[in-house]
C-alpha cells in the first residue's frame, strides 16, 4: 500500500505480470497481478490517518486481506540517516488522538507484525540493502514550524516521521492481520533537504523490490 496512487500504478506497470486495474474510484488506484507467480494487489491508501484507516479497514473487512505492507515516504531528524535511506517501523508513536479514541482513552502501542519484521530484515540482508529499524512518529500535521517537537523526536531516536503508520498498525491489531511499514526517507527536517516530487512518484525501486521480495516469504 503506497500512499500515492501514481506509485501504485508505477509498481503494477514495472513489477507485476498480467495485472489488471481493480479500482479507480476517487482516483485511488488499485491493481492485482503476479510477482514471481505470487498473486499480489497494490492499492493506494491516500494521505493521513483518516484515509489510511478507511482503506485499510475496507480491504480487511470487505476483501479479506490478511497481510499489508505500507511502502511510503517519510521525513527524518536523525543526523546519521540520509535522503533515500530505507527505514522500517517497528512501532509508531503519534500526536493524533485516534488510537486513544479507539482504545477507550488509553495509550495504545502501535507495533508491526514480528514475522514481517523478521522476514524484511532477512530479505534486506540477502539483497545487501542497508536498512534502519526503529520507532516512527505518525503526525496529523504536515506543515509544522515547531522546532521543539523535532528536538524531542531526535532525542527519543525517532527514525521516521510519516502520516499513516500508526493507523495501519492499530487496524491490523484490531482485526488480527499482519502489517508492516517500510519507508524511503524523502525529507530531512533538520538538514532542510528533500527529494523532488517526480522522484517521489517513481524512483524508490529498492524499497519496492524489498517489499515485494518480503511478500513472497510472509
Amino acid at each position: 500500500m503506497p500512499g500515492d496512487p501514481l506509485r501504485a500504478k508505477y509498481i503494477a506497470e514495472n513489477y507485476l505480470d498480467n495485472f489488471i486495474e481493480i479500482n479507480n474510484t476517487r482516483l485511488m488506484l488499485g491493481y492485482t497481478g503476479y510477482y514471481k507467480d505470487k498473486k499480489i494487489s497494490i492499492m493506494s491508501h491516500g494521505i493521513g490517518i483518516p484515509s489510511a484507516l478507511i482503506y485499510t479497514r475496507e480491504l480487511i473487512k470487505e476483501y479479506n486481506v490478511k497481510k499489508i505492507i505500507r511502502i511510503g515516504t517519510c521525513g527524518t531528524v536523525q543526523k546519521d540517516i540520509q535522503l533515500r535511506d530505507i527505514v522500517i517501523s517497528m512501532g509508531a508513536s503519534t500526536d493524533s488522538k485516534i488510537n486513544r479514541i479507539r482504545f477507550n482513552n488509553h495509550d495504545f502501542s502501535a507495533i508491526a507484525d514480528f514475522n514481517m519484521i523478521f522476514h524484511v530484515f532477512l530479505t534486506a540482508k540477502k539483497m545487501n540493502l542497508k536498512v534502519r529499524i526503529g520507532n516512527f512518529f505518525t503526525t496529523d500535521t504536515f506543515y509544522d514550524d515547531d522546532s521543539n517537537i523535532l528536538k524531542i523526536l531526535e532525542k527519543y531516536n525517532i527514525i521516521g516521521i510519516d502520516m499513516e503508520t500508526t493507523a495501519i498498525y492499530s487496524i491490523a491489531s484490531e482485526f488480527k492481520v499482519q502489517a508492516l511499514s517500510i519507508c524511503t526517507v524523502s525529507d530531512h527536517l533538520i538538514k532542510k533537504e528533500a527529494i523532488s516530487a517526480k522522484d517521489r512518484e517513481s524512483s524508490f525501486n529498492e524499497m519496492i523490490k524489498l517489499s515485494l521480495e518480503t511478500a513472497l516469504l510472509v
